[in-house]
Parts: structure tokens; sequence; C-alpha cells
């Protein structure tokens, strides 16, 4: 019997798979309408909910333009606080080309597994998060100077002289430190009133006032929220009190030296949004983002790790608008990969390394479309290797001293800087900038002094006991150091190459441990690591307490390096509380001489930031802080594209 298969049989089969297509088809686009469905109803929701906030505005006689600020009310304190943040986008707009739309697209090194505010520890995340969420104030890059944001105005009351005469004579009288925090005639040392805009939503379409300030605190305070790196920063804040509905008062036990900006830099979240959950819920959502900046994200709930990148523009947003139609930014985790996709065109903002940097400017085609800058300022960072002293409950090798100080002499920075940064880099004595008060000018690095290294390792009990070329500790263990640092990095990768060399000749094996970011973050909160390599971002003036200070070894602090010197304690304590500037310097300068001869990190360097830019990105001009338009701090934005150069449209 044969069983062929005919014409009619395939007519049947081409007929049933059309048919099952059609389906498919049927239900992927009943599944696309089901989602537009859905934006339109939550865009329906919010502007019903935005036209009821109108209509009880209108009702209480309240003005629903664009929220002012009174002059009136303008503080004294801090000298040039001005009224309108906006000012120079309102000059950027004078221009005859400015313009609305286009895309802003620029790489990311990892895809960070976290945009929740405080919950996330990586710059990545923080570069988002200030373009969604804002502060009470912001920081003018060309004058440093602050300007009220959310606020309309403030008024400081320093009390720090009624505070230390209550201090002084209590303690005249024999009360403890304890005593003396209880006291309940105790003044405020500092006390900041903050006047807050009427009329601002946050991208939700809710209200913003008084509540979100004192939710905001709260919740970083709360013990329950994963946040100890906030609440570290945040604990000089001793309470956030509402003074009708569009006032608080912030108040500080003691004096402190960054009461004002601590105060100013609350990032301030929605009380309706976020307190709809628990901080058990709060903790394990990794795409928590939502407020009152220039951009959101498409749905503030549902992002996860490996989705897109991409903010667009909040159309709610009461002051400026954002001037590109989105932000986005696109994970390229290979260096190589990165040049390539702005060489092609594909990203406007290429931070490149010193060898790519000298071959791009020679490269006539590709200079006709971008622009070049070479920039060092004070927030330039520094990048060292973080020697664990505590593993597991025991001290390790780098508990001594004279063995952290050996790895610094191990390390030839010097060549580091000349042979893979060609000079555009400087070797770091510490954490404070070499421009700014706070360094000790008349410390000097380490030298790379192998025979000097050896011998301190001697004094500690490391020896070549076998003749291998190895060090070994006393029980005949081989002195070797796992490594860790991101594994996308290319450049640690070639910095750690050399310094593994230097180490080698010093008797000691540096084994390199490339690390996912995840992985990265996992090893500093479990303190399970020999050494790693990081960078720490700078301020204008750096405080210093969060890395070093030994109350921050624990709750997952970044002392993660379990590094304790009461001396540099107490330095940092008194640095933190004093307001007068020649004094606080002087002590700021102790602490980096303390630093610098305890070694618990290996300063390695500070780079100059070697930067491309597409042409048709205008406005760009460098500051005090780098660009006008910083990467992780929230402020207005003044870039913009003509509309004859833009090249995205949605």
């Amino acid at each position: 019997m044969e069983n062929r298969f005919g014409f009619k049989d395939f007519v049947l089969v081409v007929l049933l798979v059309v048919l099952i297509i059609s389906v498919w088809l049927s239900m992927k686009q009943a599944d696309r309408q089901g989602d537009e469905l859905k934006a339109i109803s939550t865009q329906l929701s919010g502007q019903t909910r935005e036209l009821s906030q109108i209509r009880r505005k209108l009702e209480e006689g309240i003005s629903v333009t664009r929220p002012a600020v009174d002059p009136s009310h303008r503080s004294s304190t801090p000298h040039g606080a001005g009224p309108d943040p906006f000012n120079r986008v309102h000059r950027a707009k004078q221009n005859e080309d400015y313009a609305l739309g286009d895309w802003l697209v620029q790489a990311f090194g990892v895809n960070p597994p976290k945009l929740t505010p405080l919950l996330s520890s990586d710059v990545y995340a923080s570069i988002l998060q200030a373009r969604v969420i804002e502060t009470l104030t912001t920081q003018d890059p060309y004058t440093l100077e602050y300007k009220p944001l959310l606020c309309t105005d403030w008024t400081i009351e320093d009390n720090a002289e009624a505070y230390d005469a209550f201090v002084e004579e209590m303690k005249a009288n024999g009360a403890t430190d304890e005593e003396i925090s209880v006291h309940p005639d105790r003044p405020w040392a500092v006390t900041i009133t903050f006047r807050l805009r009427r009329g601002i939503t946050f991208s939700d379409g809710e209200s913003f006032d008084a509540d979100d300030i004192v939710f905001s605190y709260d919740w970083i305070m709360n013990p329950k929220v994963d946040a100890p790196r906030a609440r570290a920063y945040f604990k000089r804040i001793k309470r956030v009190e509402k003074v009708g509905s569009h006032a608080v008062v912030v108040k500080f036990e003691e004096p402190y030296f960054e009461a004002f900006e601590l105060a100013g830099s609350i990032p301030v979240l929605s009380k309706t949004f976020y307190g709809a959950h628990t901080p058990e819920d709060f903790n394990k959502n990794p795409g928590l983002l939502l407020g009152s900046g220039p951009y959101r994200l498409k749905d503030p709930s549902s992002w996860r790790p490996g989705d897109p990148l991409e903010l667009i523009r909040n159309e709610r947003y009461w002051g400026e608008s954002g001037p590109f139609k989105r932000l986005v930014c696109r994970v390229i985790e290979n260096e190589a990969a990165e040049l390539t996709a702005f060489r092609n065109g594909e990203i406007d903002m290429y931070g490149a390394e010193p060898i790519q940097y000298q071959g791009i400017i020679e490269d006539t085609k590709l200079m006709d479309r971008v622009n070049n800058y070479v920039l060092e300022h004070m927030r330039t960072g520094y990048t060292y290797i973080a020697w664990n002293q505590k593993r597991k409950g025991e001290p390790t090798p780098f508990a001594d001293r004279r063995v952290r100080q050996a790895m610094t002499m191990l390390c030839d920075r010097e060549s580091v800087c000349d042979q893979i940064f060609l000079g555009y880099a400087k070797v770091a004595t510490g954490p404070f900038h070499y421009l700014g008060e706070q360094a000790d000018s008349q410390i000097q690095p380490w030298p790379h002094d192998v025979d000097r290294a050896r011998s301190l390792l001697a004094e500690a009990g490391f020896e070549d006991r076998d003749g291998d070329g190895v060090l070994e500790s006393p029980d005949g263990t081989p002195f070797q150091i796992k490594l860790s640092y991101p594994a996308s990095g290319e450049t640690y990768k070639r910095v750690l190459l050399l310094l593994k060399d230097s180490f080698a000749r010093g008797g000691v094996v540096l084994e390199l441990d490339p690390t996912d970011w995840p992985l990265m973050i996992r090893k500093l909160e479990t303190r399970d690591f020999d050494a790693i390599t990081l960078g720490w971002s700078a301020g204008i003036e750096t405080d210093i307490y969060q890395m070093f200070h030994s109350s921050q070894i624990e709750d997952n602090g970044d002392n993660f390096l379990s590094y304790a010197n009461r001396e540099l304690d107490q330095a940092i304590t008194e640095a933190r509380r004093t307001m007068d500037r020649s004094k606080r310097m002087t002590l700021w300068r102790r602490t980096h001489q303390i630093l610098h001869e305890d070694q618990p990190y290996t300063f390695l360097f500070r780079r100059k930031g070697l930067f491309f830019m597409d042409k048709r990105i205008h406005n760009v001009e460098q500051t005090k802080v780098g660009f006008n338009f910083v990467s992780s701090w929230a402020m207005p934005i003044e870039w913009y594209v003509p509309t004859t150069l833009q090249r995205y449209r949605d």
C-alpha cells in the first residue's frame, strides 16, 4: 500500500499553517491591545487625579501655575542662595538653536542589579535616580552656591555656641555623655527651616508636601529598611518635623560642618507611592523608582535586572522641562565594544582610556563629529586596594600595619600612572584631593621600595623559608593574595597585571579575581575577601566617616575592611562637629596623616577625565565639578540638541 503526499494534502497543510499563524497573531494583537488599554487606563487615572487636585486647589484659591519663589522669604544664609535653580536653563533657551527633543544615549559598564533608591549601592543606579528623585536644594556647578529646588527658601539657626556652653557646664557638674545626650534642656545645635514650593506633583500626579519630607527621613532611618549606607550618612539629623503643610524643620543635636548640605540632600520620596509598601516588600523589589524630577521610568514598579535602562520625560514636571525626550543607558560591559559603539554614533559620550584618547584625537574623521575634554577637578575620585583586616571573625595578615605598608611599597604606582595612564593620572596619598584644603600637602607618596617592603614583611613573620622565591608565614603557608576587581574592567586588569609583577618581585603571589558586579557587592556585604580594588568619588569637602570610622564596620557599613583606629575616630568625629573652617581643616589634615601611616587602603591614583562628546549635544561646558551636567548629581539640565541635528524619533 502506497502512502503518497498529494497536492490536496499540501493545500490542507498550508491552510492549517495559515490558520495557526492567524490565531497566534490574533493572540499577540489582543495582548498588545490589553497592554495599551492598561496604559490608557493608568494615564486616565492619573489625569483624573490631577484634575481633582486642580479643582481642589482652585476651590482653595491656590494658583496652579508653575510655583514661583517669594523673594521676600529668601534666606541670607548660606550666602549666594538664589531663588531660581533654572537660571542657566533660561540662558540656554535664549540661544537661537535651543530645542527640546532627541535622546541622550550613554553607556553603562555594568547592568545595575537595583534601581530602588536607598537599596542600590552603585554609581550607575545613582545616575538614573538623580534624574528622577529630587532634593530640597541643588548646587550651582560654577559657583558651588546652593540653590532652592523643592524648597523656596530656608532659615538657619546656628546654636553651636549655646550647645557647647551647655555641654561644658554639664560636664563641669559631673554629667556623663549619656546623661547630656538625653537631657531635656539641651539646646539643638543647628535648626534649619525649609519652606516648600506649592503646586508640585510627583510623576504619578500625587501632590508633594511636607509629609513627603518627613516620610523620606523616617523611611531612611527605619532599621527594617535595607539602607545602612544612607542611615550612616543621615544619622547626624536627629529630627525632621512638619510645620504646616509646606514647611519642615530639620534638627541636629550636635554641630556638624555639613548640616545644611545634609539637610538639603535628603532624597524626597513619595509617601503615597513608597508608603504603600512594607519595608520587607521594599527591600525585595529592585525596580521601585518614582519621584518629582524631570524624568521617570515608564512604569515605576515593574523594572527588573536586565530590562532596558531608559527614562522618559516627565510631562508633569513642575520646573523647566527636561530637554531630551529620553535618557537611554546601554549596558556595554566590554571597553572595546563601547569604543566601537561610540565610533558608530550609537552612544553620545565616551570616557576614554589614555591610549584610546590619543588615538581618537588623531582620527580626523571622527573628530569632525565629536568634541574632546580633559577634566581635572575637586570631585575627581581615587582608586584603591582595600586590605581586609578581619575575615570570618578572625584577624588576617593585613591586621598588621607593617604588612599593609609593605603592600603599598610593593605597588609600583608611578609606573601605573606613566605606562598605563600616559601621565593622565597622579599617585594618590589619601582620600582628599591634592587641590583641596583637606589634604596635607607635606605628605609624599610611599615609594616603590621592594627591599624595604620585604624587610617589613620579615618583621611581621613572612620570609622565603624554602628558597622558591615566595614568602611564607611562620607555619609555612605561602603569602598568596586573591585580589577581587570588577570583571568588566579591562583597565583594572592591565593595572593589576603590572602590579602582579611588582608584587612577585617582593615574594608575594597576587591572584587576580575578576568578579561580576552583583558578586562584588556581595563580597563587600559579607566581608568575604582578601583584598578588593574599587574607587570612591569625591566631594568639594569629603567626609570620610562612612569609609574609615570604626562605627561603620557593622550593619553593612562601608568600612568593609574592618579597620579601626581610635585616634582616627576621634579626629573624624571632632572634624565633623567643628564649624570653624580653619580648625576643621587642621583636623582633616591629621586624619590624612593617620591614614597615610596606617595604609588601610593602598591609595593608588587619581585620574584625569578624558571625554568625548557628540557635537550635536550643545551647551556642554566645564565647571568646578566637571561638566555642567553632572552624572550623579540632581540638577537642572542645560544641554540640548538643535532640531536640525536631532537623530532619534519615538
